[in-house]
């Protein structure tokens, strides 16, 4: 059963990171596409808790810094989705009980992701981040991410539950 949790996770990870360098990147509003693997952090955050969305979001930023068309300095990715998912958990047990609270969690998570990856380019002297450019793509990519939540966010949560072991369940309850 293991070994199926781990390949499932981990189609969902290709999946997500094919469907945002890819699909998503001709649906790009101003160069801003949605970040699904930051919602498949989000979901697994609340699903699963901080510290496995802590390692699903290192997991994820990484593929997400290795794949191509990647033109950013490896990691930044992997940092953001780290801390994002951890702070994202940290809310689990206040997001299982609304969905307002969930939508207001992948907000936030996409404020706090996005801004620790400009953050991190400032940081890095990447020449194509500036502070102008960031604070403009910030507002978009959060607007971005909270109108695809209901669409991501429990389709991954679903599946994320139906693979955790019957004994897990009942002690989370």
């Amino acid at each position: 059963m293991t070994v199926l949790r781990t390949l499932v996770i981990a189609m969902i990870v290709v999946l997500a990171v094919n469907l945002q360098v890819g699909f998503f990147s001709g649906l790009a509003v101003n160069g801003v596409v949605p970040d699904i693997a930051l919602l498949v952090v989000v979901a697994a955050a609340l699903s699963r808790g901080a510290e496995y969305a802590a390692v699903l979001g290192f997991v994820a930023g990484l593929a997400l810094d290795l794949a191509p068309p990647a033109d950013h300095t490896a990691g930044r990715w992997a940092l953001a989705l780290v801390v994002t998912g951890y702070l994202a958990g940290m809310v689990r047990q206040d997001a299982d009980r609304s969905a307002f609270v969930a939508v207001l969690t992948v907000a936030a998570s996409a404020f706090v992701g996005t801004s620790l990856f400009a953050l991190s380019g400032l940081v890095l002297a990447d020449p194509g981040v500036t502070v102008a450019g960031a604070l403009s793509v910030i507002p978009t990519a959060v607007l971005y991410d909270v109108a695809l939540t209901p669409l991501v966010l429990p389709a991954v949560a679903w599946t994320l539950r139906r693979t955790t072991p019957m004994s897990a369940r009942w002690a989370a309850a």
